[in-house]
């Protein structure tokens, strides 16, 4: 498909971010906290759940998910965020932190996305891997307070999780050395079936004709499949904060919406789509549906994955935008 780009020009490869030499053994062994109600077991790569596998955290499930298909049953994956929490504004928990405190690596994924998470990591002490480092981001586009900073949704680009694949490798390989041999190949096998996925979502979005392409979302957490599928992008806000669905953003979508005849609109799954609704209601529009980014579904929702969350959104934008279908 001609305006189909690919990501080789938006993304480069690079070693993972800055990590404290040894921090993975001293972080397990001075991170050890006695509760009032018992003591939290210490050791170097322990395991959260007296398994004896090396226990690591991600920020939200859509990466929790991605270390999982990469680690496999050598590693203890747990993420911070439950399915369907909004990712950017989060407030840990007493008990989000104490289970920190236990875990040998912690990958958050950068650009911005978690407000919370510098403090939240210093006050944890385990070892940080930033899974968006060697990504070329986007940046916001207007006149928010936010123009200008780099777009964080980079994983919403199968080009970029590659990226995000090989720093979750390399980690775990450095925690895990003797499992060096599984990593690569889950890691290989992984980018294999993500491959087939932006094949079909090419696919998908390649139906669209050329009047169909504009893609208006709640948030603006589309601009790297956008840029790689050749989509034009409207929302509401730049990124999930306070102020989300004002008069302001309203009028100036249903503007946007009623001179490019958009047939629909869409909104994300973790924030209200009441202001999405407005607009639609006041261009003449379809409300399309609900989109997934920031977060996956619970295991029998229609999203339990990452790939399922990438095919989920293809084929929810195709139907609004040639059928004005919701799902």
């Amino acid at each position: 498909m001609n305006n189909v780009s690919t990501y080789s020009k938006l993304v480069k490869r690079a070693p993972i971010g800055r990590r404290k030499a040894g921090v993975v053994v001293a972080a397990s062994l001075i991170g050890c906290v006695v509760l009032a109600i018992g003591a939290l077991g210490c050791g170097s790569s322990g395991g959260g759940d007296g398994s004896g596998k090396p226990k690591v955290l991600a920020t939200f499930t859509v990466v929790a998910d991605m270390i999982e298909n990469v680690a496999g049953d050598r590693v203890e994956v747990a993420s911070i965020t439950k399915p369907g929490a909004e990712i950017h504004g989060y407030e840990p928990t007493p008990s989000d932190i104490a289970n920190a405190e236990s875990a040998d690596l912690i990958f958050d994924n950068g650009l911005g996305l978690e407000r919370w998470f510098d403090q939240f990591v210093e006050r944890s002490g385990a070892d940080r891997v930033t899974l968006s480092e060697g990504v070329e981001p986007i940046p916001i586009a207007g006149e928010s307070e936010y123009a200008g900073k780099p777009n964080p949704h980079a994983w919403m680009s199968v080009g970029a999780a590659d990226i995000y694949i090989e720093n979750i490798r390399k980690a775990l390989t450095e925690l895990d050395p003797d499992g060096a041999a599984v990593y690569r190949r889950n890691a290989e096998r992984y980018e294999k079936r993500l491959e087939k996925v932006r094949e079909f979502v090419d696919r998908e979005l390649g139906d669209l004709s050329q009047d169909q392409r504009v893609l208006v979302t709640c948030e603006g957490a589309f601009s790297y499949m956008a840029h790689d599928f050749g989509l034009e992008e409207a929302y509401l806000w730049p990124v999930n904060a306070e102020q989300e669905g004002t008069p302001q953003q309203i009028a100036d979508v249903v503007d946007t919406v009623r001179e490019r005849k958009v047939p629909a609109v869409f909104c994300e799954s973790t924030v209200s789509d009441k202001a999405q609704k407005q607009v639609a209601s006041e261009s003449g529009a379809e409300f399309g549906g609900v989109l997934y980014v920031d977060s996956l579904s619970d295991a029998d929702g229609p999203v339990p994955s990452y790939e399922a969350l990438l095919r989920r959104d293809a084929e929810t934008i195709v139907s609004g935008l040639t059928e004005g279908g919701s799902r």
